[in-house]
């Protein structure tokens, strides 16, 4: 990718993005929901159970006639393996969360703040084979920004009890 299709990116992506976090808000309402009637950890299973069926439904409906032989792909990092179990501590953290006093809305932002902090941390250390990016003053104002945004939704957007 070169730098110029990074900083403007096509609108499709921006779009993608928005309708993921709409995707993520659903689906974190309807793992505290199994949570609610099982437990945290039915949760994680029924989530990550229809999604593999989803996965192999998509799979066989998507057939791909390029796939890349064996010898031109690049060796997956072993650490690349490891997203489903952030995965499934996610569901299962957000499902606990959910139906504690934070509800859906105290959940996801800081579940959003927790994300930003880390993406920019992953940022300005070059983690999980990321380049390395300084940050700017635009950067820490947007995560001020955030963490501020969750802050006031959690401390004062509970709703007249």
């Amino acid at each position: 990718m070169t730098i110029d299709a990074a900083r403007n990116p096509h609108p499709i992506y921006f779009a993608g993005a928005f309708a993921t976090g709409g995707l993520l808000t659903f689906m974190v309402h309807l793992n505290g929901e199994l949570a609610r009637y099982g437990n945290p950890l039915f949760s994680s299973w029924t989530a990550h159970g229809t999604g593999i069926i989803a996965a192999v439904i998509l799979l066989l409906l998507i057939h791909r006639r390029d796939t890349p032989t064996r010898g031109n792909t690049p060796k997956v990092p072993l650490w690349a393996y490891f997203g489903g179990i952030s995965g499934a501590a996610t569901v299962i953290l957000t499902s606990t969360a959910v139906n504690s006093p934070l509800g859906l809305s105290g959940t996801l932002a800081l579940g959003l703040a927790g994300q930003v902090v880390f993406s920019a941390a992953a940022d300005s250390w070059g983690l999980f084979g990321l380049p390395k990016r300084r940050l700017d003053t635009r950067d820490v104002a947007a995560l001020g920004l955030v963490v501020t945004g969750a802050a006031l939704i959690i401390l004062f957007g509970r709703g007249a009890a």
